[in-house]
């Protein structure tokens, strides 16, 4: 909606496999104990009250040169198995011809009252998409700004990471961040004639700019080091106020925990502040993965003011987890004694929760996901098991919401317009297998326009899919979401290669998306399998709070629970599955072969949490400890034990095989933690299965890289896992 921010949470990345079978032998070691030569150490500490051992300690620190050689050993051995797997290059080339057929990629669109469009483009010879500008959708477009032309000695490849116009879009602050770190340098560009002011305002890692009513003034987040492992690098950022044209090293300090020392800010919060025109407010947040908002308020004319008198707007006791304002008005999200969402109304100038009224109750089937606002009233969506949305339109005063048929049936539904008093509202509409397109909504005729940016492009290969919504049953009873996505007329042989994708944190849903390279699993005969486990939000608040902290277990045991259900149903068999997730979801993978080493053929967890019990001591930890938990208290402690996937891996086990990847400039989580995984799984595994791992040292989280970077990313996962289910190939 209007006002939340992501800020620290873990984004997923999606990855996929294809499911060609492979038959050429592959270069590997003999075992994985062949050159087992990780630094390691003899490191016992009592945790929760448990005797730890953690050999692998030495892997986190990335200064010992010998630790570094290993990283480089490891990556060049898994570099020289993943680019001899045959397909691989095919699939790069299939890829290509893919990203041939659009002529035009538009994506991160701001668009401003007076109707000036801000996005980026990306064209089939682009590695990455520019700036460009246009006055109204039909208007001429210009490009603005082009991230290749950015240049700081170092011999980065940059990226556009954030784009802020102001209110009359007579300049835009464009961030660029290096090599997929996300560590960002913030710029000011006229509009009118390209003009980038000299300042250079760096550490800007979710910088959220809010410009002010005065066209040259902003407020923005910045980091306290743009040294990705300093621990605290994170605690304390503050909030300053900087005028466009003067030194960054005078920005004065608007709000934070030692500028505000009353107000319970905790050093790891990230603080933001918002101007509000339309309602005449500013606006300041704390945020961290933490959905229940925190918020204080004041008059918009106190922005410029050394101490601004704030009041308390929302507590998280309050549960209020998004708000939208009018002039006076709040229009408050809550799953407070509504699980699956419901919308309360109050004062502005005097917001009571205890009288609010309720304008759109909790369904009573599906879960309220989105709202906006217009001069025509409110519209909604509503999700079923986070795979099929519909939008609903209720007139200000109304008790009597009107369902609106939209252009075709959504898998998945964004909406957005410009604020209560405008007339816009856009929507984004897509599915497993139904490419996006945006779509104008014109109430007073009840018609959408199409007014999609990005080219329209066809894929001839995905005319045969078919779509099954099916529910599983996990070990305790509860129905579990699983979307089935294969071509028609498959053989259900028990023999058909499956990937399944899960997620399973922070409330994120995943819901249906339309990725032609991910595809490609179908397109070559496989079954694509999402996962939707507990911990995301697909069936409400309590499905997220039922898979985080000490629930976390539920997590890994849907996913497994789903994998069981697609041999008993006969679609596959353990030796033709394979399993992938990033980031947070390496919880879910990591734990779910730990746990069922006999139910996978092959394991791709990305970037993953994967000793869960040190991601508190790492620069971006802090911040996560209201989805994970703590090591101080002793239940969250022995939760963090229990999703550790590093801690429980045995051994004399037969693992599957896995690909294990890093990325040396991620700033969310470290290399180390899927480096100590990696290595003490090639330590423990007697199935004589690979077990590669690979750390990318020109990128981090998977924001922000390059397309040539994805495909070839894709490229690995696909072909690992093509390796490993190939069936009889093998």
């Amino acid at each position: 909606m209007n006002y939340r921010t992501m800020l620290a949470g873990h984004t997923p990345a999606i990855l996929c496999l294809s499911a060609l079978l492979f038959s050429t032998p592959i270069p590997a070691r003999a075992d994985n104990k062949a050159n087992m030569d990780a630094p390691s150490a003899n490191v016992v500490e009592t945790v929760c009250g448990e005797r730890i051992a953690d050999p692998y300690r030495p892997l986190e620190n990335l200064k010992d040169p010998k630790v570094a050689a290993w990283y480089r050993r490891e990556s060049d051995h898994a570099r020289q198995v993943l680019d001899a797997i045959p397909g691989r290059n095919e699939l790069i080339e299939k890829m290509k011809e893919f990203d041939q057929r659009r002529k035009e990629k538009v994506f991160d669109l701001s668009i401003t009252d007076n109707d000036h469009y801000f996005y980026l483009k990306q064209t089939p010879v682009d590695e990455t998409g520019k700036l460009y500008t246009r006055k109204g959708y039909k208007g001429q477009e210009r490009l603005l700004f082009d991230p290749t032309t950015y240049k700081d000695g170092s011999g980065s490849t940059f990226v556009i990471s954030e784009v802020a116009p102001n209110i009359d879009a007579s300049k835009v602050i464009v961030t660029v961040s290096p090599n997929g770190s996300e560590n960002s340098v913030m710029l000011i560009i006229d509009v009118r004639d390209g003009h980038i002011w000299p300042e250079r305002i760096d550490r800007c890692w979710f910088a959220s700019p809010s410009w002010l009513p005065d066209g040259k003034s902003f407020f923005y987040n910045r980091m306290n080091t743009a040294d990705l492992h300093d621990k605290a690098r994170e605690l304390d950022s503050k909030v300053l106020l900087h005028v466009v044209g003067t030194d960054p090293s005078t920005d004065r300090e608007i709000f934070s925990r030692t500028h505000n020392p009353a107000l319970p800010i905790k050093p790891e919060d990230i603080p933001s502040v918002i101007y509000d025109r339309k309602s005449e407010k500013i606006f300041a947040f704390v945020g961290s993965v933490d959905p229940r908002v925190t918020a204080w308020y004041a008059p918009a004319r106190f922005w410029n003011e050394k101490t601004i008198p704030w009041k308390t707007l929302f507590r998280p006791e309050d549960d209020v987890y998004d708000f939208a304002a009018t002039k006076h008005n709040l229009y408050v999200f809550t799953p407070k004694n509504a699980p699956r969402f419901k919308v309360l109304k109050t004062s502005l100038d005097h917001p009571d929760l205890a009288t609010a009224e309720t304008v759109i109750p909790e369904p009573a089937e599906g879960t309220l996901t989105a709202l906006a606002l217009t001069n025509e009233g409110l519209f909604y969506t509503i999700s079923t098991n986070g795979v099929r949305e519909e939008l609903y339109h209720l007139n200000y005063g109304s008790t009597k919401p009107e369902k609106i048929e939209t252009p075709f049936e959504a898998g998945t539904m964004s909406i957005g317009s410009k604020g209560f008093d405008r007339p816009e509202l856009w929507t984004v509409i897509g599915g497993w297998n139904h490419d996006y397109r945006r779509y104008r909504y014109d109430a007073k005729h009840n018609r959408f326009i199409d007014e999609t940016l990005s080219s329209k492009a066809s894929y001839p290969e995905y005319d045969n899919l078919e779509v099954k919504e099916v529910m599983a049953t996990s070990y305790d009873g509860v129905k579990v979401p699983l979307s089935l996505i294969y071509n028609r007329g498959i053989r259900m042989d028990g023999k058909n290669p499956v990937l399944i994708y899960g997620y399973g944190a922070y409330g994120n849903s995943m819901t249906p998306f339309f990725n032609p390279s991910f595809l490609l699993w179908t397109y070559k005969g496989g079954i694509l399998a999402v996962a939707h486990v507990r911990g995301g939000g697909e069936l409400g608040d309590a499905w997220h709070k039922a898979g985080m902290k000490s629930t976390k277990p539920n997590t890994w045991k849907d996913l497994i629970a789903c994998a069981e259900y697609l041999i008993h149903e006969g679609y596959t068999s353990p030796e033709h599955i394979a399993i992938n997730s990033a980031s947070a979801g390496g919880i879910l993978i990591g734990r779910a072969i730990t746990e069922r080493p006999d139910l996978f053929a092959a394991a791709m967890p990305q970037v993953g949490v994967l000793n869960a019990v040190r991601g508190e001591f790492s620069p971006n930890g802090p911040v996560n400890v209201p989805e994970f938990g703590t090591v101080k208290n002793p239940e969250e402690c022995k939760a963090l034990l229990e999703m550790d996937a590093y801690l429980h891996i045995r051994d004399g086990v037969k693992y599957p095989a896995v690909l294990i990847t890093a990325g040396m400039n991620d700033p969310r989580v470290p290399a180390w933690q899927p480096a100590k995984f990696a290595a003490r799984l090639q330590e423990a595994t007697t199935s004589g299965k690979p077990v590669l791992f690979f750390t990318d040292y020109k990128a981090g989280h998977g924001i922000g890289d390059t397309k040539t970077k994805q495909f070839e990313s894709l490229a690995d996962m696909l072909s690992f896992g093509l390796w490993q289910t190939g069936g009889a190939a093998q």
